[in-house]
């Protein structure tokens, strides 16, 4: 396997919550808390900490998918405003709910395949 093909498999492994390494332990504990290691290879996933990076692309995604999801609400509805505000709002936070722990567990594999460690770790 070429190194961009471990890479690549690194961040889907990531993305289906799966440790980097190895794609059989858990990445995630809960939420969002990253594992101290691999319950399987015992790789330390917990020295790659992707602080902001997972809510920022997950804002920059959300809001891209806003104006259409605005636009598609109220052209197939036509509700009041505080409906389209309601509908709108509640979607919106079951996506970014939903996409955050996604986008970290991409952000980890991404993290890891690079070997992008905490200085302090």
């Amino acid at each position: 396997m070429t190194e961009s093909q471990e890479r690549k498999a690194a961040v889907i492994r990531g993305l289906m919550n799966r440790c980097p390494n190895c794609g059989e332990g858990k990445l995630l504990m809960g939420y969002l808390t990253i594992s101290p290691e691999c319950e399987n290879c015992k790789a330390p996933l917990g020295n790659y900490r992707a602080a902001d990076g997972p809510a920022f692309f997950t804002m920059t995604i959300m809001l891209l998918l806003l104006i259409p999801l605005i636009g598609f609400t109220w052209v197939l509805f036509r509700p009041s405003p505080l409906t389209l505000l309601l509908i709108v709002g509640l979607i919106t936070t079951l996506l970014t709910l939903i996409l955050l722990r996604i986008v970290k567990g991409a952000f980890i594999g991404y993290l890891w395949s690079h070997q992008e460690q905490d200085p302090g770790a």
